[in-house]
């Protein structure tokens, strides 16, 4: 297993990114303000969890193949016509989910990791985390190709494995988790220090795409795939009650191809590719159907908003403003920042 972990010295990092950010302070804006309805404000989430799938759609559940997505759907809000981008591609639609902006302006379009083209020329959602009193992000991504969003951050860490290793799997990602989740919390472990629980947990799941490519969307192991990914959602739900944390965390599901789409090769389709977009836990509106227009490249102002922090006029990402029970709340700065 080829598993890599970047930690990097905040003060460099920080350097680097008031020179690549530079004119963003002048451009602050709230993510939403806080509207006077009647009702309560309520303090923001402290963790969020997003799981980004493969060969997910609204046919995906059909046959009770996947009870715990069932039940975020349930207790949450979703819409299964999230505008996609394109070229409806693995490495490019992820790109335009971490930084909030369509292809054109981050500049990857192309679906294989390829060094000499460096990173995302756009700021991140984990940038401005960062910059947002240093809240700790950790992706856990199981493709080669996202090495190209895998830039250092003072307070992110990434873990891959990619589906030329026979051991990589969605239950081998779970174990990684579950590893980093002892680490945090032991306070001792290999390699660099985890100062804290993740704020912002990110995990790609895969696994039902690449089954239903290789063996066909209508088969049994498509079926059985999407049933390992679902138990893998619930493996991840499972260490977030071990630690208490599930009264305080939102959860997201999207997905970078619908079932029957491949997301590792360019398809001839008419119009734009949509997805599923999904919001459960709390603060979030149960069982309700989105009615606003979502695209995918929304999720990270939405993921800013459920946190209580603020986005940048430069992102074409925007809060999905309809799902949330309460109004905007400013989240207090992190004390866990040394």
């Amino acid at each position: 297993m080829t598993a890599s972990s970047q930690r990097v010295s905040a003060i460099t990092i920080g350097l680097f990114l008031a020179l690549a950010i530079g004119s963003f302070a002048a451009t602050i804006r709230p993510s939403t303000p806080a509207v006077d309805n009647g009702t309560p404000a309520s303090p923001p989430t402290e963790h969020v969890i997003l799981f980004v799938l493969e060969g997910f759609s609204q046919e995906s559940l059909k046959g009770a193949t996947m009870p715990t997505m069932s039940k975020l759907i349930k207790d949450g809000s979703v819409t299964w016509s999230a505008t996609g981008v394109k070229p409806p591609l693995r490495l490019p639609t992820m790109a335009s989910i971490i930084t909030g902006v369509p292809v054109e302006k981050h500049g990857i379009d192309w679906n294989s990791f390829e060094f000499s083209r460096g990173y995302p020329r756009s700021p991140s959602v984990f940038d401005y985390l960062d910059l947002s009193g240093g809240r700790d992000s950790a992706i856990f991504f199981m493709d080669e190709s996202l090495y190209q969003l895998a830039r250092p951050e003072p307070y992110t860490d990434y873990q891959m494995c990619g589906p030329l290793k026979p051991e990589c799997s969605s239950d081998r990602v779970v174990s990684y988790i579950q590893q980093y989740f002892k680490k945090a919390t032991s306070g001792h472990g290999y390699g660099h220090a985890i100062l804290s629980l993740p704020h912002f947990l990110v995990v790609h799941l895969p696994e039902a795409g690449r089954m239903g490519v290789s063996r066909g969307w209508g088969s049994k192991e498509y079926r059985e795939a999407l049933r390992t990914v679902d138990r893998a959602i619930n493996s991840v739900l499972d260490i977030y009650k071990t630690q208490d944390l599930m009264k305080r965390t939102t959860v997201f599901v999207t997905s970078l191809s619908a079932e029957g789409v491949d997301a590792g090769q360019q398809q001839a389709a008419n119009g734009t590719p949509v997805v599923p977009w999904i919001a459960s836990g709390v603060g979030i509106k149960h069982g309700h159907a989105i009615h606003q227009p979502v695209s995918i490249i929304d999720t990270g102002a939405t993921v800013m908003r459920t946190l209580g922090l603020q986005t940048h006029t430069e992102w074409e990402s925007r809060p999905v403003e309809e799902i949330f029970q309460y109004a905007f709340v400013a989240a207090a700065p992190n004390s866990n920042v040394p």
